[in-house]
């Protein structure tokens, strides 16, 4: 039974102060990994179709915002002010058509997308392919290093905004008209909230009536998909729209345990197609004019004769009836069991998605505490005196804050 390929796309939005993160991981900044399948040696391989023009995401987007070319008029200082598009698919996919070169080709045409996603190439920061992610899984099985390509693309969100004259302008005739038209940045207004369909195209309501509501970004799967079927690339499903799978705790067991299911499904179907096909191939022996089950049950009272050409003994005819049966019953179990398959397949994507992106954050947190980690390795007591001396100071400092604020209060009162 062949691999069921997907397409999957995900929008993840960032704060400023939060950007470092993905920038470590997506240029390979990070001296360690947790995760030990990011082999840095093969790190030549990733496919940069856009480099950051500056030394940091965050020096770049300082950088726009002082050449005019984005706007952060009216934003908080909290605001998100980068979104990351990360697309990806299945590793046997790329396996199955040609590997590292295709795709390479594939993301080339990607890339094309998340232009258009982004409003042009100019609000994009970077654009990486990584080519440097084992798959532990493909590789065991093929017997040979196999590695997982995907795309990250990080940019600006922005829109169109015109800013016009106010009422209190002194020339009516300017009042109410354009004055100028900026790139805002702005991730709700990006991604605005839009109703929600099913597969029909129908909306999705909710028990008061109204419709629900989902982000607009949840329909990228489709826009992924039939970019790329129109581009020329084939033989792959769309993603699930708006995948609303839930963190679980240990991950990585949970997807070894996806994937056993899915293995013994698979193994489970072909023993069910190889039943199937042997209970077909007895029943074409011995009557091809059988068409189906409900011509056995109506035959069954002609006492054997088959439209006046062939006669059966009653116990081959008995027996013809019961295969004819479990063979509808095969079929139906068949059905079962891909849905199944697929479900499960869907699963483990989206676990693996997951765990990926835990393993990124673990390696921030690696790297930020390091020199904390290498002094308590050399020097563990001294640290130790160095936390407990800043804890006491700032419980001191809570305390006497305390007195200060009852003392305050008790003159209030007075």
């Amino acid at each position: 039974m062949s691999k069921i390929h997907r397409t999957v796309v995900r929008n993840e939005r960032y704060r400023k102060n939060a950007i470092s993160v993905r920038e470590r991981h997506n240029e390979r900044k990070n001296e360690v990994y947790s995760n030990p399948d990011v082999l840095l040696e093969y790190s030549r391989n990733n496919v940069t179709f856009k480099a950051c023009e500056a030394a940091t995401y965050a020096q770049q987007f300082d950088r726009m915002v002082e050449e005019g070319v984005v706007s952060t008029r009216g934003l908080k200082p909290d605001a998100y002010v980068f979104d990351e598009l990360v697309f990806d698919v299945n590793t046997d996919y790329f396996e199955t058509h040609g590997g590292y070169e295709y795709a390479k080709q594939f993301y080339a045409e990607v890339y094309e997308l998340a232009k258009k996603i982004a409003g042009g190439e100019q609000y994009i920061i970077s654009a990486v392919m990584h080519a440097d992610e084992r798959n532990r899984e493909a590789s065991d099985r093929l017997g040979r290093d196999v590695f997982h390509y995907h795309l990250h693309v990080v940019y600006l969100p922005v829109v169109e905004k015109q800013i016009r004259w106010s009422k209190r302008c002194k020339d009516p005739a300017l009042r109410g008209t354009v004055r100028e038209t900026i790139m805002q940045v702005s991730h709700s207004k990006k991604w605005p909230m839009v109703p929600m369909t099913n597969e029909q195209g129908q909306p999705v309501l909710k028990k008061n009536g109204k419709p629900r509501l989902v982000s607009s970004y949840s329909l990228l799967q489709t826009e992924f998909f039939e970019h790329m079927r129109q581009a020329g690339f084939t033989d792959f499903e769309r993603g699930i729209k708006g995948s609303d799978a839930e963190h679980l705790n240990v991950l990585e067991y949970k997807v070894q345990k996806d994937r056993q299911t899915v293995a013994e499904l698979s193994d489970q179907t072909k023993q069910l197609q190889g039943k199937r096909k042997e209970l077909i191939s007895q029943v074409k022996n011995i009557s091809g004019s059988i068409r189906d089950v409900a011509d056995i049950e109506q035959r069954a009272k002609t006492k054997g004769v088959l439209e006046k050409r062939v006669e059966l003994p009653v116990q081959d005819f008995q027996t013809l009836c019961k295969m004819a049966k479990a063979s509808g019953k095969l079929q139906a179990e068949n059905r079962s069991l891909w849905m199944q398959l697929q479900q499960s397949t869907v699963r483990e994507q989206e676990l693996g998605q997951r765990l990926r992106r835990c393993e990124e954050q673990l390696d921030a947190v690696l790297t930020e505490t390091r020199p904390y980690r290498e002094a308590v390795r050399v020097a563990p007591e001294q640290v130790q005196a160095f936390v407990l001396g800043i804890c006491r100071r700032q419980q001191e400092e809570k305390r006497l804050n305390r007195q200060q604020r009852r003392q305050r209060a008790k003159g209030q009162d007075r």
